[in-house]
């Protein structure tokens, strides 16, 4: 288990230079062919850490899941957004990631004074909030980890439910991302209202 102080080094440096609220985005799924891409900001307190905490790629599932549930009750502010498969369409990915971004952080019910990005820059937010982008900020940040997490657990509830109305589509293990059944079931049964019709176009007749 990965020691949480490691991932505190922007942290310490924000609360040096003065700033107290400190906040965390990333999204889960840009890469999945069906489905929303979610996103998830949070203001965690430091002086409370969940030790263990890491990016959501590097758990299993059921610590994601018993992490998710300790994140959100020790939340200073937390929120969750998705933009959906439409909206992806019509603006490409990497614009509907930066708008979901966007939403989340705007959505916090208390307003960060600095706010840690995984790897973009966010347009949208309130220019008073100093942004920072931090490369793989989901393996570096405390508070990306953890909106990197609360996200995660959200987007993989989301489509096991989508995978009760579109068995075929084995999406409650897929998650929606391009496994070889699920391009065998796009090229047998055709799309479903959720698919990215941008991301699929080369498996559809």
């Amino acid at each position: 288990m990965r020691d949480v102080m490691t991932l505190l080094d922007f942290e310490v440096e924000a609360i040096k230079n003065g700033y107290t609220l400190v906040a965390g985005v990333d999204e889960v799924g840009r890469g999945p062919l069906a489905g929303p891409v979610v996103c998830a900001s949070v203001i965690m307190p430091l002086d409370d850490l969940i030790d263990g905490v890491d990016d959501s790629k590097k758990l299993s599932e059921k610590k994601r899941i018993a992490f998710s549930e300790l994140i959100k009750e020790k939340a200073i502010a937390y929120s969750i957004c998705e933009v959906d498969e439409k909206r992806i369409d019509e603006i490409n990915i990497l614009n509907a990631t930066k708008e979901c971004m966007a939403n989340a952080v705007n959505s916090l019910k208390q307003k960060p004074e600095v706010l840690f990005v995984d790897a973009l820059k966010l347009d949208g937010v309130d220019e008073s909030i100093k942004q920072q982008s931090i490369i793989k900020g989901d393996a570096k940040s405390y508070n990306i980890a953890c909106a990197s997490i609360i996200a995660k657990v959200y987007r993989d509830n989301l489509m096991v439910e989508y995978g009760k109305h579109y068995p075929e589509y084995d999406f409650a293990q897929n998650k929606g991302y391009g496994t070889k059944k699920h391009i065998d079931a796009i090229k047998t049964y055709g799309i479903t209202p959720i698919h990215r019709k941008s991301f699929v176009k080369n498996f559809v007749e």
